[in-house]
C-alpha cells in the first residue's frame, strides 16, 4: 500500500463516529478481493490464496465487530452478508474463479457506498463532542507531562 492509501486509512480510522474505521475495513476488503482476482486470473495461485486469506481475516473481523452489538435487523443482515461473503470466497478458493471474486468485491463495494452515505449524512447533523485525548509529543519525557484531573465538584 502507498503513503496516500495509509494516510487515508490512518485518518479514517480517527474519525470520531467509527464509521470511518468501518469504511476502511471495506475497502481493505474490497482490495483484497481486487488482488486475488487478478492474481486469479494470472494463475498466481500463492498470491491470490493470500489475499483471500487477508480477506477472510476481515470478515471475521467485522462479524466480531457485529457480535458485539445489541442484535436487531441490521445485524442478522449483515451476519448473513458476512456469511455469504465467506462460502463465495471458499467456493471462488475451490473452483479458481476470478468471476466469483469480481461477483463478491461488487458486493462489498455496494454495501461500502451504504456505510459512505450513512457517514455523509450523519456528519451533517453536527459533530460528535469527544473527551480530548492526552497527546505526549514523541520524545517527551514522560515525567514532565501535566495530569490533570477532571472530575471535581464545589
Amino acid at each position: 500500500m502507498n503513503r496516500t492509501g495509509l494516510a487515508y486509512r490512518r485518518n479514517a480510522a480517527e474519525a470520531p463516529s467509527g464509521l470511518g474505521l468501518l469504511i476502511a475495513l471495506f475497502d481493505t476488503l474490497a482490495t483484497d478481493l481486487g488482488r486475488a482476482s487478478q492474481a486469479q486470473r494470472e494463475k498466481d495461485i500463492e498470491k491470490r490464496s493470500g489475499a483471500v486469506c487477508h480477506a477472510l481475516l476481515v470478515v471475521a473481523h467485522l462479524e466480531d465487530w457485529v457480535g458485539r452489538g445489541t442484535g436487531g435487523a441490521l445485524a442478522q443482515d449483515l451476519t448473513a452478508f458476512y456469511t455469504s461473503l465467506r462460502r463465495n470466497l471458499i467456493e471462488a478458493e475451490a473452483r479458481n474463479s476470478a468471476e466469483i471474486l469480481d461477483q463478491q468485491m461488487a458486493a462489498v463495494l455496494k454495501l461500502r457506498a451504504h456505510w459512505q452515505k450513512f457517514e455523509s449524512e450523519s456528519a451533517q447533523k453536527g459533530p460528535e463532542i469527544l473527551r480530548p485525548e492526552r497527546r505526549i509529543p514523541p520524545g517527551y519525557p514522560e515525567s514532565r507531562v501535566e495530569n490533570r484531573i477532571t472530575s471535581w465538584s464545589a
